[in-house]
């Protein structure tokens, strides 16, 4: 069998960086789904049955897509992986309900920049512990360092919107709609590990990504029905299509990660999309700005900070980077 041909680097990083934007996309469309809604919990619920019923056709359909769902069975039976892997659908869950819920309150670039912070925090830890398929990865101090600079970065970035409006519990207000994508980010490292590990053992990542929008679906179906015990239904699900894209689009997302993988390696590629996830959320806020969204120079600035930290996290330092060279004799 002829393996699949390679994307060259030129070709293969614009797709990447084309791919994080699709992430700040995703955020606004379910960031307004819930503001319709006026429900965060049903808004994800309905993202991630759209992307649920995309995942299962392209399961039905694609060869690869059926050799997969046959090995998800045997691979939980025979505990292939810890089976608590299976469950990781519930972080994705988390991270759309986190835009659902605090898009439309921070700004995309906010939500974008506070997700990234916690995603590249998490990286060290799940590198240590050698949770995903590659195994344990030392912690440099470049990546320390790296990492400190995003906290930093993300506290300059929110600033302007601490100091607006003139009330003094306006960082108050905003401290919960911020930790919440924070969380969301700092658990998609311990996703991305579990998922890359089920893969290994499904054979194709449509199944791993199948397996995560079932359990998230479940998560999120069972949360709602609390919600609605208690709180009573939300508004009427809207008519225009567009509110229904954000659960594919995160397939999407998955699928070109999956396939540029090959090509560029991990590294580029998710510098990559982030890079893309991040201009992309600037611009967001920059030319379609959501109602309360505030674009400061310190934002803009913050951002930037931001993405140059997390190359500075992720690029491979040589071991010795910080140490001073001793002159050659």
């Amino acid at each position: 069998m002829t393996s699949p041909s390679r994307l060259p680097v030129l070709a293969g990083l614009p797709l990447a960086v084309g791919s994080g934007l699709a992430i700040p996309v995703q955020g606004r469309i379910n960031g307004a789904l819930g503001a319709r809604l006026n429900d965060g919990i049903a808004a994800a619920a309905v993202s991630f049955s759209t992307g649920l019923l995309v995942m299962i056709i392209i399961s039905l359909v694609l060869p690869r897509g059926r050799a997969g769902l046959a090995n998800i069975l045997p691979a939980v039976r025979n505990r292939a992986f810890p089976r608590i892997y299976v469950v990781a659908g519930a972080i994705g869950a988390l991270f759309v309900f986190a835009q659902s819920f605090t898009v439309g309150i921070l700004g995309v670039a906010l939500f974008t920049v506070a997700t990234v912070t916690g995603q590249t925090v998490s990286g060290l830890l799940v590198d240590r512990l050698g949770i995903g398929p590659a195994g344990k990865k030392s912690v440099t101090g470049i990546r320390i360092i790296g990492c400190i600079l995003t906290i930093a970065a993300v506290a300059w970035a929110v600033s302007p919107r601490f100091s607006s409006g003139g009330s003094g519990d306006g960082a108050a207000g905003l401290l919960l709609p911020l930790l919440l994508p924070v969380a969301a980010g700092f658990l998609m490292s311990f996703q991305q590990a579990m998922n890359g590990t089920a893969t290994l053992h499904y054979g194709t990542p449509i199944a791993a990504t199948l397996v995560n929008f079932v359990a998230g679906c479940i998560v999120l179906w069972a949360a709602f029905a609390v919600k609605l015990a208690v709180a009573g239904p939300a508004n009427p699900l809207p008519g225009e299509w567009w509110y229904y894209l954000g659960g594919p689009m995160g397939c999407v997302f998955i699928g070109l990660g999956a396939l540029l993988v090959r090509s560029l390696g991990v590294l580029v590629t998710g510098l990559g999309m982030i890079a893309g996830q991040l201009l992309g959320s600037l611009a967001l806020d920059l030319v379609l700005p959501a109602p309360g969204t505030i674009v400061a120079p310190a934002t803009v600035l913050g951002t930037l900070l931001t993405l140059a930290a997390i190359i500075l996290a992720t690029l491979p330092w040589p071991r010795g980077a910080l140490r001073r060279q001793r002159p050659v004799r």
